[in-house]
């Protein structure tokens, strides 16, 4: 038997890629499982595909607080309590910072960070009663600034700090709290990615079936979360960038300028 049998998981952006990954596989854990999305349509599709399983799913925007008081209180209505809180949902950016509004970083850090904080808020005293878990999904860019994505950098640099603390502030309550970085996977992030206006950029300019997908991502946070591991860092080039932006920052530069770049042009 899973160790999620019966649980009731939390998970936010469930309506694709990382997110529903983690809604199919715990709900064949044998979970009860909370979802949001932004998006009514692709929300009503996944609650169609699972019909007849303990799946509840309400429309929200996480970067509006009263949105996340209302995804938990009515997840807290319909499965009774939460013992894990998964903060997938997020959003990205292309845009270099010299000729990005601010207020696209304003609203990028407002749905990958700020939505993190005011979910887990609401979550935590029943997460803290059942000695439950809460997990954010990160990145790598959380570790290591990426060109064109500044926003998108600061905002998982930000979460991962703060999950840091709270971890700490947790560390005798049972609680168990996990920062998981994926490197590039399969989803629709990049598409909805925001240009330097703000806007869904519409396409990606990534090999997207050169990457990991998302299901097998969700696996291993899943493998994650039952060794109750600290952190996880995933892909080859994930782990190489983290080692190598530790240990050799100024060769990370370049390289990763290379990686981003050519001919003096932003290409990824």
């Amino acid at each position: 038997m899973s160790a999620f049998s019966n649980k009731v998981v939390v998970i936010t952006g469930g309506s694709d890629g990382i997110g529903k990954a983690l809604v199919q596989l715990f709900l064949a854990q044998g979970a009860k499982v909370a979802t949001c999305a932004r998006n009514h349509e692709k929300l009503y599709a996944l609650q169609k595909e699972h019909a007849g399983k303990p799946l509840h799913v309400q429309q929200a925007d996480v970067s509006v607080e009263i949105d996340c008081q209302q995804f938990i209180q009515g997840t807290l209505d319909a499965l009774g309590t939460i013992d894990v809180l998964i903060n997938n949902a997020g959003i990205s950016m292309r845009a270099l910072f010299a000729e990005a509004a601010p207020a696209t970083i304003k609203k990028v850090m407002e749905v990958n960070f700020m939505g993190t904080v005011y979910c887990t808020h609401y979550a935590l005293p029943h997460i803290l009663q059942n000695k439950g878990a809460i997990v954010g999904i990160s990145s790598i860019a959380g570790f290591r600034g990426l060109p064109g994505r500044s926003g998108y950098s600061a905002s998982k640099f930000a979460l991962n700090g703060w999950l840091e603390s709270l971890r700490t502030e947790l560390l005798d309550s049972g609680v168990h709290v996990l920062t998981a970085c994926p490197g590039f996977t399969t989803s629709n992030i990049r598409m909805a990615a925001l240009n330097k206006s703000g806007e869904a950029q519409g396409e990606t300019p990534m090999d997207e079936a050169s990457m990991m997908s998302s299901a097998e991502c969700a696996q291993h946070i899943l493998g994650a979360m039952e060794n109750r591991k600290r952190t996880l860092v995933l892909t080859f080039n994930g782990k190489r960038t983290v080692f190598l932006n530790k240990w050799f920052p100024a060769l990370a530069d370049k390289l990763v300028r290379n990686f981003f770049y050519k001919n003096g042009q932003l290409v990824k």
